[in-house]
């Protein structure tokens, strides 16, 4: 049996910000922002409030040869913001798909950073992909917003399990053909 060589994660340019690999000198940023109770609330996969070691083990994952998922920071030192804004990520599934999901800092909420962060990565289409999906939480109307105007179209509802919330979560879910 060969292995799959999973391939060296590229960074992303536009004008505003670049999506780069996650490194080791991001885990204060992203525990500082990912530990805001309004930024896990939003997520599945952010527990509240944030335990020891939990954010060195997600960078760890996110620069393993062997992940499942590619993660991206949001960095805006180019244009003089901060070098972690956000993350987004692409998750690898079967017959040349991915889930995206993505959370944005408090500092920069509705300046469209998240729009523009997903529009980037979907023009990029790093994993050619044919088609990506994207869960949202149904009391989180402004990420539905960010997928429908990046050309995701609703394909229906859904549930998923919020770590920071400790329950199952009504989800509406996004279909974008590549």
């Amino acid at each position: 049996m060969e292995m799959e060589k999973i391939p060296v994660q590229a960074a992303i340019e536009t004008e505003r910000f670049d999506l780069r690999p996650l490194r080791r000198s991001d885990m204060g940023l992203i525990e500082l922002y990912g530990g805001d109770e309004r930024v896990a609330r939003m997520t599945t996969s952010i527990p509240h409030p944030v335990p020891p070691g939990m954010t060195e083990a997600y960078v760890a994952r996110a620069m393993d040869d062997e992940r499942d998922e590619d993660i991206w920071a949001i960095d805006g030192t180019k244009a003089g913001a901060s070098e972690l804004m956000g993350i987004i990520s692409l998750e690898r599934m079967d017959r040349e798909q991915s889930e995206v999901s993505y959370w944005v800092a408090p500092p920069y909420w509705n300046t469209g950073l998240a729009s523009d962060a997903v529009q980037a990565l979907v023009e990029a289409n790093p994993m050619q992909n044919k088609t990506m999906f994207a869960s949202v939480f149904q009391d989180n109307p402004a990420s539905a917003r960010v997928l429908t105007h990046c050309g995701f179209e609703y394909l229906g509802d859904a549930e998923s399990f919020s770590l920071a919330r400790d329950t199952t979560v009504s989800t509406w879910t996004y279909t974008r053909k590549l």
